[in-house]
């Protein structure tokens, strides 16, 4: 096999780490066996395929949401409650991106799209956030179902939800 070759076969196999990395989050409040990070960026990209509005680009989103999350194989899945400053975050998951596909063909469109997702230039990075947020509240009405209290996830989704018909889907329902 060739150099090249290796290299990329190397850093598709590194991605595939998501599938075994847990959410912190959900480690931090107690679930078990949490969904991984592969499982979350699936979800945000089902929320996109489902709920696209007709001014977003749907294929581009889907780009987006199934590479969003791709630098925490190397940085980590970084909580707020881990104290690393959003620019700090943003260096350490930058970095990661940028060495992890490097041999990579797609790697500029890559890195484009973590872009779009991560500055929200974008409509369509702003929808797969708005998705990501949303993805993050619904599987937190899965885990209070198993008697974890996951308020703070929902309440955190629907600060930062602006779009009306994305806060719909969120169940506000009491966990007393």
């Amino acid at each position: 096999m060739s150099d090249a070759r290796q290299s990329i076969r190397k850093a598709l196999l590194e991605a595939l780490a998501l599938k075994a990395l847990p959410r912190a989050g959900w480690l931090r409040v107690g679930v078990q066996q949490p969904e991984s990070v592969a499982a979350h960026s699936w979800g945000v990209a089902w929320l996109v395929l489902n709920l696209c509005p007709a001014q977003v680009n749907r294929a581009h989103a889907m780009e987006i949401a199934v590479v969003h999350d791709l630098a925490e194989v190397r940085a980590g899945d970084i909580t707020p409650y881990d104290g690393i400053s959003p620019e700090s975050k943003r260096s350490l998951e930058r970095e990661a991106l940028f060495s992890m596909v490097e041999h990579l063909p797609a790697r500029d469109h890559i890195v484009a799209c973590w872009e779009e997702y991560d500055t929200g230039s974008t409509l369509e990075g702003r929808f797969v956030k708005a998705c990501d947020k949303l993805d993050m509240a619904l599987q937190a009405e899965i885990y209070r179902s198993e008697e974890i209290d996951t308020r703070e996830f929902i309440e955190s989704a629907l600060v930062k939800l602006t779009d009306d018909e994305l806060r719909l889907l969120i169940s506000q329902e009491s966990e007393d």
